[in-house]
């Protein structure tokens, strides 16, 4: 109908109608218009925060120095937030597909502005001249002020991290856009990395000033396990080293050999329900307390064990000859008392081979342990270090659970819980199931030098949704000594008859943990022995026996079942003499087709 026969109120009402959906698109086009431009802003200030990130890392040696940096990036990061985060923009947030894009950025530069400001400027205006080199000691001692000055900013810092990371965590990468949702995992991952930075830098600088002896004199006891004989934790204990800290300066006070140390009829310690698994061998024997899948045990034994030697401690430190290697990276050769020289590159093959060739005492070979670590101690104590490599040695020497700490302090103990230095046995969590996969020399030979052991992971059953999943572990065991082993290699690595095991043959006794909530589906094992084990704190584990004659290969294999929708798993191994095998294994479900990523 023409409009000049419609009434005058339609007339009027249709042009209402016209100019509101006018104005509406018009609004439609301004707010595109004006999102895209506070994108693209926040997109270039996020760009101009990233190119100066590098000059932070550069400036590590003194974080104080980094402030100039720090400072400039905040004001990048916070002009980012702000353009993501005003009506405008968080009313798009709700729109179809373009919402939860827009909500994604949103989130990442709140997010990585959280971690500048409140995690780099705090510790940056407090960190006077703190950097590396406050982990190297100067003529034997450690300013433990610096740290004590860090503690509380680096405490809240570590919380805001945490909290950054789980907030990017939580984003539904499900409608995100190819490159936004590579962003954010790209970003997940660097924040993972910043909230365990600043969560281990927390934890040092509230425990350091204390066991450095800031309140009060410390006495500690330093464990060199032997990886040549296999225990769960590494090796059996050798050398002991004593040393004292008072004020930040440490000395070394004595050292004890374990053939030395009295042996025990019974446990000095109750074992628990590690009795089941291990009898009382780990109470009864200095060299055996790192059977104990768990340091915080081993670490008390060894405590009563300088106790009945008359000596009082109050934390126990465990390390290998493979991380000992990582700190000779930061110290350079060192000279021992025989001539010798120990550089990173010949000091594992040194302690757990060529010893044995060239002392057949072993009170000789003892000696030779404890000149090692002591003159490692003094290289590290003089100063002449390199702080970067100091600190990646002791960070790489922790992650491959080479390095373990334990405190009779139960204040200090609650900080190092959680991390890698407590040596605690592997536990689920929400998303990822751990088992233990252990080995303990049976022979009394010094023949696990040669047994290379190769760990793998799968999973089956993995379609998206709760299922019952089925994760398969399978360990094989290579003896790689020399055929004639039982005539060429010294009589007492070989060990040749001792527990009725022929020389040059490796007796491997091995432990495997399942994880918490799963149960044996199927085993199998190359050997007639079959099978044995028990339960500790509510987790099965499993037990065997190998015999592995030079060339030898012996393969066993565990599937554990749970109606689980967790897709990650991992198998915490005994670290061995090669610095090349993982000592965490690890792998995952693909949740669009069940395949296995490792």
């Amino acid at each position: 109908m023409p409009e000049t026969f419609l009434p005058p109120a339609a007339r009027t009402a249709g042009r209402v109608v016209v100019w509101v959906l006018g104005l509406a698109l018009l609004f439609v086009l301004f707010a595109l218009g004006w999102i895209a431009v506070r994108g693209y802003l926040a997109y270039d200030h996020l760009s101009s925060a990233q190119k100066r990130a590098p000059e932070i890392a550069s400036d590590l040696g003194d974080l104080s120095a980094a402030g100039e940096a720090i400072d400039e990036i905040a004001r990048h990061t916070s002009a980012a937030r702000e353009l993501t985060s005003d009506p405008l923009w968080q009313g798009a947030e709700g729109v179809a597909w373009i919402g939860p894009q827009l909500a994604a950025v949103a989130d990442v530069a709140a997010a990585v502005d959280d971690v500048v400001t409140g995690t780099a400027r705090p510790i940056a205006s407090v960190a006077v001249g703190f950097g590396a080199e406050a982990f190297v000691p100067v003529d034997g001692r450690i300013d433990t002020s610096a740290f004590a000055a860090l503690a509380d900013p680096a405490t809240d810092a570590a919380g805001v991290a945490a909290s950054a990371r789980d907030d990017v965590a939580a984003i539904d990468r499900t409608p995100l856009v190819a490159p936004i949702a590579d962003a954010v995992d790209q970003l997940g991952d660097a924040l993972s990395q910043v909230a365990a930075g600043t969560d281990a830098l927390a934890r040092a600088s509230t425990l350091l000033p204390s066991m450095l002896g800031a309140e009060g004199a410390r006495n500690h006891m330093v464990l060199v396990q032997n990886n040549a004989e296999w225990r769960s934790l590494g090796g059996i204990v050798g050398a002991t080293t004593f040393l004292r800290t008072d004020d930040g300066r440490i000395t070394l006070t004595g050292q004890l050999s374990s053939g030395d140390a009295d042996n025990y009829r019974t446990s000095v310690l109750d074992l628990g329900e590690y009795a089941t698994i291990y009898q009382d061998k780990p109470g009864r024997y200095l060299q055996n307390v790192t059977q104990v899948p768990d340091f915080s045990l081993s670490a008390r034994l060894a405590q009563e064990f300088a106790a009945r030697e008359g000596r009082e401690v109050s934390s126990v430190i465990a390390i290998d000859p493979v991380a000992l290697s990582y700190l000779l990276e930061a110290t350079g050769p060192v000279r021992l008392p025989t001539g010798d020289e120990l550089t990173s590159t010949n000091v594992v093959k040194l302690l757990l081979s060529d010893v044995y060739a060239r002392y057949d005492d072993t009170r000789q070979q003892d000696a030779f342990f404890a000149a090692a670590a002591a003159s490692v101690f003094e290289a590290l104590t003089a100063g002449d270090v390199d702080p970067a490599k100091l600190v990646a040695a002791l960070g790489r020497a922790g992650s491959e659970h080479r390095l373990s700490l334990w405190s009779a302090d139960d204040a200090e103990q609650k900080i190092l819980a959680g991390t890698t230095l407590a040596g605690a046995p592997p536990r689920n969590s929400t998303d990822t199931a751990r088992l233990g996969v252990y080995f303990n020399d049976g022979g009394g030979s010094k023949m696990d030098y040669y047994v290379r052991p190769d760990v793998q992971l799968q999973w089956t059953g993995c379609a998206a949704g709760r299922s019952p999943r089925t994760l398969q572990l399978s360990v094989t065991l290579a003896n790689t000594a020399p055929a004639d082993a039982a005539t060429s290699l010294p009589a007492y690595v070989v060990a040749d008859d001792f527990f009725g095991v022929p020389g040059g043959t490796a007796r491997v006794v091995g432990e495997v943990y399942l994880p918490e909530g799963f149960e044996v589906a199927s085993s199998e094992i190359t050997t007639e022995r079959g099978f044995g084990g028990g339960m500790v704190g509510g987790r099965q584990v499993l037990s065997y026996s190998v015999d592995l004659k030079p060339g030898d290969t012996q393969t066993v294999t565990i599937e554990v079942t749970a109606d689980t929708d967790i897709r990650d798993a991992e198998a915490w191994v005994t670290p061995t003499a090669d610095a090349d095998l993982p000592p965490v294994v690890r792998t995952s479900c693909d949740p669009a087709d069940g395949a296995v990523l490792d």
